[in-house]
């Protein structure tokens, strides 16, 4: 069975074919909060998708790729979502 980042990394791929894909598992930092160590995430993403998208959207369709795992496996999500040539 794969594990949640390695869920979150099939998703984003097979939706949005990115150029770049970087997931942190920043769980570790959490330490001591509710649902500490798990689900914690943080996603840099440049994809052609995203040209002409403003950001809210954006992580509208990041949602939308991800699915129920927002609802199972994942407890907090950090975005970056950059169209090509974008700086963050």
């Amino acid at each position: 069975m794969k594990t949640p980042a390695e869920q979150l990394r099939r998703r984003l791929e097979t939706a949005f074919h990115p150029l770049q894909l970087e997931i942190c598992d920043d769980g570790a930092r959490h330490i001591g909060h509710a649902h500490e160590g798990s689900g914690h995430y943080s996603v840099r993403i440049v994809a052609p998708a995203f040209v002409a998208q403003p950001p809210l959207q954006r992580h509208r369709m990041i949602y939308a790729a991800l699915g129920n795992l927002l609802q199972t496996d994942i407890h907090a999500l950090s975005i970056k979502a950059l169209a090509p040539g974008e700086s963050p």
